[in-house]
């Protein structure tokens, strides 16, 4: 397949007349600046740039977007609205998990996300056992992603403590809970398939130092490609719950304790001092942010203008879901460092654009936090791509070196008109081919959800 761009983002910048050479296989064999288009080539209606790999995805949380917003007579918290998350949960059939997920990654495709992270911790029944295939939940994710068209890096998460010190499980957290036996035999099921693999400890909350060096362990026995996750410091009361456990900081235990490097993606690692900050930009790791979900928790501030001035790697994310899009999500990281600081464009350098810089950060993070080769339109590497819509009000005669502005902090809502994940459109001016059936599907999941 030949596609001609106009204008397209490329890892030097925005360039004029590209064109890609897209193979069977989906992906980029050749890009070369042509004089004109051959006759043969497919053109791209407006400005082509990467799709954006999200890194955190918790799918089956989607359905409970609008569900928490309610006050109390005691102070809501991310702490609360953990607990109506696991009552919610406990209706969740597998059937209902693949119609949610296939609903998301629509969206995600929708929003200009091209792969995205699951961090898959619904394991069980909703009693607590172990289903006949002990990855069926898992397996629906794989479904859900296939039918949608996005591109996956599955993280199967081991769960097996309530909180720090090994502490037992609670009941509320059944559906999570998995043993070394169990994890292995989930892993094995899942090994095989042409996906990309990797592993995710929960956090040191739910996993012992034992079993995190167990979970390394897998990885560096090659019986696990892809990366490692796990969430840290997300809320305040974990820092002091890990410090009250172990006399350090999350992230400070775990650039201590368990050699971060790119293999890692430490999501959230909101509260960091500035020692950890600058450790966790060494290391490598990529940090994942999620700021609509952030933002909805009541999780804090990410200390980015400090973290991107020690050259430390990002991605972002939907976690929640309660926003699905990657250029929004983009917004939040700039505008929750301008509010704090009282200052604008704190995340470029000087005379940089601030949407280019932190929209190629985040191509890059999550590109590496996926552990796939995509976020970048250069040969070896998934044709994983957008077009962005000319015709949007916002994108009016704007130069390509203004884009990404435009488009990131301009008031557009729907800046995408089409998406290629792999070489194939899925998304066409606007639409997708299936998404009738795969909202109808998600529509009767959440009449019997909600009834």
């Amino acid at each position: 397949m030949k596609l001609f761009a106009h204008d397209a983002l490329l890892p030097t910048g925005w360039a004029r007349d590209v064109m890609l050479e897209i193979g069977p296989d989906g992906m980029i064999e050749s890009l070369d600046v042509v004089l004109a288009p051959p006759e043969d080539a497919e053109r791209a209606q407006g400005p082509v740039t990467p799709g954006v790999p999200n890194v955190h995805s918790h799918a089956f949380q989607r359905a409970m977007a609008g569900l928490t917003e309610r006050g109390g007579p005691s102070t809501d918290s991310f702490w609360t609205w953990r607990t109506e998350m696991y009552r919610f949960l406990e209706r969740i059939e597998p059937d209902d998990q693949e119609a949610i997920a296939a609903q998301l990654y629509l969206e995600l495709l929708k929003a200009g996300y091209t792969c995205v992270a699951e961090f898959q911790y619904l394991h069980h029944d909703p009693i607590g056992r172990p289903y006949a295939n002990p990855a069926e939940m898992a397996t629906r994710i794989i479904a859900a992603g296939q039918a949608a068209g996005i591109g996956l890096t599955l993280l199967p998460v081991f769960y097996a403590h309530s909180t720090f010190g090994g502490s037992p499980p609670t009941p509320a957290q059944r559906r999570f809970i998995s043993d070394r036996e169990s994890f292995r035999a989930l892993i094995e099921r899942l090994r095989h398939g042409g996906r990309v693999l990797g592993v995710a400890p929960h956090s040191l909350r739910a996993v012992t130092p034992d079993e995190l060096h167990w979970l390394v362990s897998l990885v560096d026995e090659r019986k696990i490609a892809g990366p490692i996750h796990i969430h840290a410091a997300e809320q305040r009361r974990e820092v002091e719950e890990c410090i009250a456990w172990s006399g350090a900081r999350p992230v400070e235990w775990l650039l201590d304790h368990a050699a971060l490097d790119a293999r890692w993606c430490v999501v959230h690692a909101t509260h960091m001092n500035a020692e950890e900050t600058r450790g966790l930009a060494a290391s490598e790791a990529v940090a994942g942010l999620c700021p609509s979900t952030e933002a909805d928790l009541g999780d804090g501030v990410f200390p980015a203008v400090d973290y991107l001035a020690a050259r430390g790697r990002l991605g972002v994310g939907g976690d929640s879901h309660v926003g699905v899009d990657p250029f929004a999500e983009l917004r939040l990281v700039d505008l929750t460092q301008r509010l704090t600081r009282e200052k604008r464009n704190l995340l470029a350098s000087d005379g940089e654009s601030s949407g280019l810089t932190l929209f190629r950060a985040a191509l890059a993070g999550g590109a590496q936090a996926l552990g796939q080769p995509v976020g970048a339109l250069a040969p070896g590497h998934h044709a994983d791509l957008v077009v962005l819509d000319a015709s949007d009000p916002v994108l009016a005669e704007q130069s390509p070196a203004n884009l990404l502005d435009a488009v990131i902090f301009g008031p557009s809502r729907r800046p995408v008109r089409d998406v290629m994940v792999s070489g194939r459109w899925v998304i066409g001016e606007g639409h997708h081919a299936d998404e009738e059936a795969i909202f109808n599907r998600y529509r009767q999941t959440m009449k019997r959800l909600l009834a």
